[in-house]
């Protein structure tokens, strides 16, 4: 069975696990925590050099980062296809992800990281002016988002894509984070996360990561 290292929470953990959910491809999870080096693993070093998660193991073959990572697992089990068959669509598909893994990813991260991570991982106090700059920082990416989606669909053509998976990797973080996709300034993006949500495999990761959550909110 594939193993895939690293901890929930982390939004590219979160999008290998929808990518093997939406496939039906069962793993175990292995947590390996990359800001603390003493959890790291020999077997997890190896696979990740630059200590970064997620990695993953497929019998002899590992690997990590999770662009390559779900690249890989559609490329051996090709139904369904996160990535689309049109050149023009798979272009799109994969600049979503990009653009959810750099520029969302470094708005939503400093705002989760000192809501969450330090107060209750680290034990210190979070910095309220790096969240106030990464609420700011996210406003003109969400704007997009917004101009790019339909009323009711996908971000590229009709059916689920890496880009969505990646998009709504990061829009979970947010949430987890105590913020949400106000509908008054982005209704099309606020309805379309709370579409996807509700899929069958998403909502299965989700609940995973809320009973964490909820084991960390009591402690």
């Amino acid at each position: 069975m594939p193993i895939v290292y690293g901890v929930p929470l982390s939004p590219f953990v979160r999008k290998v696990r929808l990518a093997l959910q939406e496939k039906g491809i069962d793993y175990d999870l292995e947590p390996v925590f990359p800001t603390a080096p003493h959890n790291e693993t020999p077997e997890f070093r190896a696979i990740s050099p630059l200590g970064k998660v997620p990695a993953y193991r497929d019998g002899d073959f590992a690997i990590s980062d999770s662009s390559v990572i779900i690249n890989y697992v559609d490329r051996k089990y090709p139904a369904p296809s996160l990535l689309p068959a049109g050149p023009e669509d798979c272009a799109r598909a994969l600049w979503f992800e990009e653009l959810a893994d750099s520029k969302v990813a470094e708005a939503i991260g400093p705002i989760f990281f000192n809501r969450i991570v330090k107060p209750n991982v680290l034990g210190q106090e979070p910095d309220q002016a790096l969240i106030d700059a990464g609420l700011e920082a996210v406003k003109p990416h969400f704007d997009y988002l917004e101009s790019q989606l339909r009323d009711d669909g996908f971000l590229v053509g009709d059916t689920l894509s890496v880009g969505d998976i990646a998009t709504v990797a990061m829009l979970r973080l947010y949430q987890v984070a105590g913020e949400a996709v106000g509908s008054e300034h982005w209704p099309k993006l606020a309805a379309y996360h709370a579409r996807l949500e509700q899929r069958p495999a998403f909502a299965h990761v989700f609940d995973s990561e809320n009973a964490l959550i909820a084991s960390m909110a009591s402690q």
